[in-house]
Order: C-alpha cells, then structure tokens, then sequence
C-alpha cells in the first residue's frame, strides 16, 4: 500500500444513501471521497421515516444510530377507511426483532442530522447539480456540473434517486413511468388531533378502494415537549403526471387533499381538516423497469432508489441505500488490501447487492399477482379489503426488515475463502 495513490470517489445526491456512502468510504484511508449535492443546502423532503433492525444495525455500523429516536410502531390498527372497522390489531412485521428499538416513525430531518453528524467537515459541495457524466475510457470519469464546472473522478456512485441523472446517462433508454398513486404528507402538532377520537392513539392504515390514509408518531414523546404526527394520504387513481416535471414535495391545497378522503370515516375527514392551508405537500410516485445491471463502466455503482426504481420500497429504501454504501466500502476495502482493481470492487458490490434487490422484486410481483386475481374474482369490498391487508402484513419479509448487513458480508469472506 505505500506509495499507492488515493482513489478518488465522487457521490452524487445527499440523501441518507449518498451521506452513508460518504460515511462508510471516508473511513478508508486510500480513498479521496467527495459527496456533490445539488441543493444550496441539506434538504430533506417529506415527512416520517421507517427504521427497523436492519437500519439500526447498519446506523450501529455508520456510527450513526444515536439520536435517532421516533415514534413507536408496535401497536398498528388496520382500518376500513369507510367505517372504521379494526380489521386487525399487530405489532408491526418489523417489530419482531429482538434489538430492544424496535420498529419507529422518525422525521426526516432527524436520519439525516445523524447521518451528517458523521461526514466528516469539507467533504459535501453544496449547490453541485451532475447534468452529465463521461466515460474517460480507463482514465476515470468525468462529471459536468449545471454551473459549467467539472470534476473527473476514478469512480462514482449514482445515490441521485429516483429520477436519477447517473442513470439516465448510464441508461438513456430507460424511462420512468407515472404510477398513478401520489402521496399527500404533513407532519403537524399531535395536540392539533388529540379531539379526533382513534386518530392519535396507534398507528393505523385505514384503507379505502382507491386510496389509503397511514396516521403515526413521528416523535418520541418522552424527549419532545410538542410531538408532530404524520398523515399522509395517499390516492391511487391520479391524472397523469409527465415524466419531465417536478411533482416531489410540491404544495397541494386542503381541498385537493380532502377531495380524496370525502367518503372515508368522519374522523379521518376531520383529521385531514385540522391542517392549516399551505402545510400539505404532494409527492407524485414514479417507476421503471428493473435493472439488468447496478454498475456500470467498470466504475459507476448505483445505489438506492437509482438502482431499483420502485413506487415503492416496503418504507425501507433509505435503509437499503444505506446497505449499499457500506458493502460498496467493504468491496473496495477488501480489494485495496489484495491488490485488485477497484472494478472488482464493484463485480463484488454487484454480485452481493443485484441477487437481494431480485428477491424484493419478487416478493412485489408475488403481491401484484394475488392482487390483480383478488380483483378479478369480484368478491365484495370487505372480503377484498381483508385479502389486501393479510397479503399486506404476512409473508417472509424477514430478508428485508431482518436483514444483517454485517452478517451477509461476512458470509460472503467465508465463501470467497472456501472457494465457493
């Protein structure tokens, strides 16, 4: 190693992908990592988060898990949006681990003060949107800046997200798709809702036949003297949204929100109602086909939602972009240390990496089938809705909200070492 120079990493896109990616490689003393993030900011769109044992044990990893605290997810009510029927009372899938944390709601904003609290200072550029990459042809890449300013780096990790510009340039055949379903999202003062009988009391999903109302804690009440709460409606017959325009965290007014809860449960309708004007924000979900591949150039990852562009992603995308990160650093540790091209690295992050984001498109498929079948055998709404919400909650999920990311690269040294 001595004498050997620095390989340089740009990241593109700050969000809990890129800023754990920057966590994980700045670590590695042979790596020069800079983090380019197109907002003037940090920025974080949106309202609650997800975290399971699989966040936490890779935020244990980033060093970033404390601080990190939420609203509590084990007590999940299941609803018919009409009626208000309890249709079932769970802990929530994800709280079955043993890691004494369980499953929480947090803000946004709280992951991603944690996770910045570990970038080490200088590393991000503000203000740095990647219009363009270029394949230098064994000389690294190069990045074009909108400010007319470049960058060449020996590899690069597309963390950009859905509409993601690395990908577009990797793959400018790929096209996203509206899906039709936008989510409407607030986080206001838990007092604001404390009249609404059932609203504040648990988590719930009270489902209706052409959207869904999903109500949390967002806040750990024990620490916060005034606790926010999440709703977040979500509509699955919208109008077509272009593929071009901007739909994320957009404004929407409180008559376009309460138009789509105008048949649900009074209470829901009341709870939709005590938002101040201006407090909603719409966030229009988009898709495309899956990848055949997640690096590219022998030296460009995707991770995150770049990677696999789903409509969604079992409220554990961040935790997945984060996984990325640190397998990424471990491949290109690993083959710092042997001696091997870092495109081995990236052979690495994808053979460990593209196997697990198949699996999750399987499960997805598995539940579009039983779906689309459920639909065509025209039972009535009530047995649908029972149906929809069994497939919801059962299934092997474990892959995904048990997953021990430390364990799978473990397992995969011991392979490497036998050979296999």
């Amino acid at each position: 190693m001595v004498g050997q120079a620095l390989t340089s990493v740009a990241i593109v896109g700050g969000g809990p992908g890129g800023l754990g990616t920057a966590i994980a490689l700045s670590e590695l003393p042979f790596l020069k990592v800079t983090l380019y993030e197109k907002n003037t900011e940090p920025r974080e769109a949106g309202a609650g988060i997800s975290l399971s044992t699989n966040a936490w044990r890779v935020l244990d990893l980033l060093g970033a898990s404390h601080g990190v605290k939420g609203g509590s997810k084990s007590n999940t009510h299941q609803r018919n949006a009409y009626t208000g029927k309890v249709l079932n009372v769970t802990q929530h899938p994800e709280n079955s681990a043993a890691d004494s944390r369980g499953a929480i709601r947090a803000r946004r904003t709280r992951l991603q003060s944690a996770l910045l609290s570990r970038v080490p200072d200088g590393l991000i550029q503000f203000d740095k949107k990647v219009v363009s990459l270029e394949n230098l042809s064994g000389q690294g890449v190069r990045l074009v800046f909108q400010d007319q300013t470049e960058a060449i780096a020996d590899i690069v990790v597309g963390a950009d997200g859905l509409h993601s510009v690395v990908r577009r340039v990797l793959l400018p055949d790929h096209q996203l798709h509206f899906t039709g379903n936008s989510a409407f999202r607030v986080l206001v003062p838990k007092s604001r809702l404390a009249h609404i009988p059932d609203i504040t009391t648990t988590t719930s999903w009270w489902w209706g036949e052409a959207g869904h109302v999903y109500l949390s804690d967002v806040d750990d009440e024990e620490e916060t003297k005034d606790p926010r709460f999440e709703i977040t409606v979500r509509s699955y017959r919208e109008p077509e949204v272009s593929g071009k325009a901007v739909f994320w965290g957009i404004p929407a007014t409180n008559v376009k929100v309460g138009s789509r809860v105008e048949k649900f449960d009074q209470r829901i309708r009341d709870a939709v109602s005590a938002v101040t004007e201006g407090e909603w924000r719409e966030f229009a979900t988009f898709a495309g086909p899956r990848l055949d591949k997640i690096t590219h150039w022998d030296k460009v990852a995707l991770i995150g939602d770049a990677s696999h562009p789903l409509s969604g992603a079992f409220g554990s995308g961040a935790t997945f972009a984060m996984e990325d990160g640190w397998i990424l650093a471990r491949a290109l540790e690993f083959t710092r240390f042997a001696s091997r091209p870092a495109r081995d690295a990236l052979e690495i992050f994808e053979k460990i990496r593209a196997p697990y984001y198949a699996k999750m498109y399987q499960h997805l498929d598995e539940i579009r089938d039983k779906t689309q079948q459920l639909q065509a055998q025209e039972k009535d709404f009530d047995v649908f809705l029972q149906a929809k919400i069994d497939s919801f909650l059962y299934g092997d999920k474990d892959f995904i909200y048990q997953n021990d990311i430390k364990k799978v690269w473990d397992d995969y040294l011991m392979a490497e070492q036998a050979g296999l």
